[in-house]
Order: structure tokens, then C-alpha cells, then sequence
């Protein structure tokens, strides 16, 4: 994921939890707050009570994998935070798919499709 689409500060992952909105999965927390840039930015917040690093470091692929695919089909303009919990190791990508996608659609973050 490309820099610019990152949260990397943690001032940045505080104004999310403060001011934004939270939704909450079995697998996972996502936490959205407004930004003023003209695209969205990401963070993932994965702990280290879920494993060694190498589990939370797939885990932040995954993640980062899911988003990256659905980012083109998602509202723009928005700074969103990805909490992982201890059920979301082992699972397979598709209900962690699943999972980010009721997130984004709970979050109403889908863009409209244009009928034609």
C-alpha cells in the first residue's frame, strides 16, 4: 500500500478513535472518521497478544490485501482504522473478506453503483 493511503502517526490513529465512528465484527473492529484529503487512508492495528510476528504480520497482509481490492469500490475521503481480534487468526480469507465487506456496508462506505 502506497504511503500517501497510510495512517502512520499515532496522533492520526487517536483522531480516528476519538472523533470517528466505530463498527463492530467477531473478527475485528473499524473505526471511520472524515479526513479533508481527496482519498482514504488506512491503518491496521494488529497485537501482539494474537501471536509471533509472523501471524501478525499475515494477518496485516491479509488485511491490507482485502482493502486494497475493495478500495477502488469504496467512498473516498476518509481515515480508517482496522483493530484485528484473536478469532481473526485461522480463518480463512474469504470470511475475513467477508467480514471487512459488512464492515464497509454497516459504515454505508460503498459507492453507489451508476445504473446504466
Amino acid at each position: 500500500m502506497q504511503r500517501q493511503f497510510r495512517l502512520q502517526r499515532s496522533a492520526d490513529f487517536e483522531r480516528v478513535r476519538a472523533e470517528g465512528r466505530v463498527w463492530r465484527h467477531p473478527f475485528l473492529s473499524m473505526a471511520v472518521a472524515p479526513n479533508t484529503l481527496g482519498h482514504n487512508r488506512y491503518g491496521f492495528v494488529v497485537s501482539r497478544r494474537l501471536g509471533r510476528a509472523v501471524v501478525r504480520n499475515r494477518t496485516r497482509r491479509i488485511l491490507r490485501e482485502i482493502v486494497r481490492r475493495a478500495t477502488p469500490r469504496l467512498k473516498a475521503g476518509f481515515d480508517i482504522t482496522f483493530i484485528a481480534r484473536n478469532e481473526m487468526v485461522g480463518q480463512p480469507y474469504r470470511e475475513l473478506q467477508a467480514a471487512l465487506y459488512d464492515l464497509f456496508s454497516r459504515a454505508s462506505l460503498w459507492q453507489q453503483e451508476s445504473a446504466s
